[in-house]
């Protein structure tokens, strides 16, 4: 349960693949061979990149930058936000603190590990049964906002200065997010009200992702691929490390991340409620041999209180609803009793 009574899901507890990659094994073991894996890219410079927004042209109501949005969202689903105005310093806190956070002792982890029956903690998301493979990846999930779906054992019992720092980084995303998805609003024609009403209260969640490095990373995903079943995401990449790829017109694309932007893309959440104008993505993580890589996903949701469909301002006779209506909880529970795999959530709300 969490401390507003309300149980979302679990996750199985799994081993910790980054105390796994510190034996130096010269082969992966077998739960997390994946056979079932596109093979990974050849990096390519002649690959299209993701599209760049630049916030101050948004800020300052320029159009030109309004329909770049605009087209990001319907062709991409994934965009680079720059000048979002999160300060670096904020960001450079966050980078090193979290890589900190990783490489405390096992021992000390301990007291943040994924507990039976819970999602939230040091472990791996979506995992339901013994056979399932698994991710070469550890997470450190969490539900950040509203202050009071958080677990007292996690933030609030994190070791300072870390604990505020993802406080403050936090509620400046949220910010962020919030004033991204205004500019969503108003790129689509729909009404900001019905936007604003629908996250501003909303449940943040964080996914701290550490990919350490793999002796044969061909055979193994940091990630499996996917669509974010939320309604927007904001990626901070948190070294130099390159692994977030994204699968446009049947490819897997790279993802080079610009320095301090972040990385933003629409969740499933977002399709229903553009009526389909906008879709998710999928998207996946690969690893390599050599270096560990570090990324935080923040998630930002409607309120838990609350039910999503399609923004009545975007139905029209000539665009009719395409998605029915369901609980915010509802939609959590369903995603959560599952594997991650695709887009396979979102084909159950279509009318």
């Amino acid at each position: 349960m969490d401390p507003k009574g309300i149980y979302l899901g679990r996750s199985l507890l799994v081993p910790s693949v980054q105390e796994l990659a510190k034996e130096s094994p010269t082969d992966v073991p077998p739960r997390y061979i994946r056979p079932d894996q596109d093979a990974p890219v050849v990096i390519s410079s002649l690959l299209p990149q993701i599209p760049i927004i630049n916030m101050d042209n948004l800020s300052s109501s320029k159009d030109f930058e309004l329909e770049r949005l605009h087209l990001a969202c319907k062709d991409w689903g994934f965009f680079q936000l720059i000048n979002h105005g999160v300060s670096c310093s904020l960001l450079e806190k966050v980078k090193l603190e979290t890589q900190e956070f990783f490489d405390m002792p096992m021992k000390d982890k301990k007291k943040y590990w994924q507990q039976a029956g819970d999602l939230e903690g040091f472990g791996q998301a979506f995992v339901v049964s013994d056979e399932q493979k698994l991710d070469w990846a550890d997470m450190f999930y969490l539900v950040t906002l509203p202050t009071d779906l958080r677990k007292p054992h996690l933030l609030p019992n994190l070791p300072p200065p870390f604990r505020d720092t993802l406080e403050e980084y936090s509620r400046e995303v949220k910010k962020t997010a919030l004033k991204t998805l205004m500019f969503i609003a108003k790129a689509l024609n729909m009404e900001v009200e019905e936007m604003k009403v629908l996250f501003k209260d909303g449940m943040q969640a964080m996914r701290m992702n550490y990919y350490p490095p793999c002796p044969k990373p061909e055979q193994v995903i940091g990630l499996t691929p996917h669509s974010d079943a939320v309604g927007i995401t904001f990626l901070l990449q948190l070294n130099h490390v390159e692994g977030l790829q994204i699968k446009k017109d049947g490819m897997w694309i790279p993802v080079t991340p610009f320095h301090d932007a972040f990385i933003v893309n629409i969740g499933d959440i977002l399709q229903i409620v553009t009526n389909g104008v906008y879709k998710s993505i999928e998207h996946r993580a690969t690893v390599n041999s050599e270096k560990k890589r570090l990324s935080i996903a923040t998630f930002l949701n409607p309120n838990l209180d609350g039910d999503f469909g399609p923004a009545p301002s975007l139905i029209t006779p000539e665009t009719p609803t395409t998605f029915t209506r369901v609980t915010v909880v509802d939609f959590f529970k369903n995603l959560f009793s599952r594997e991650l795999k695709g887009k396979t959530i979102i084909d159950q709300y279509r009318i």
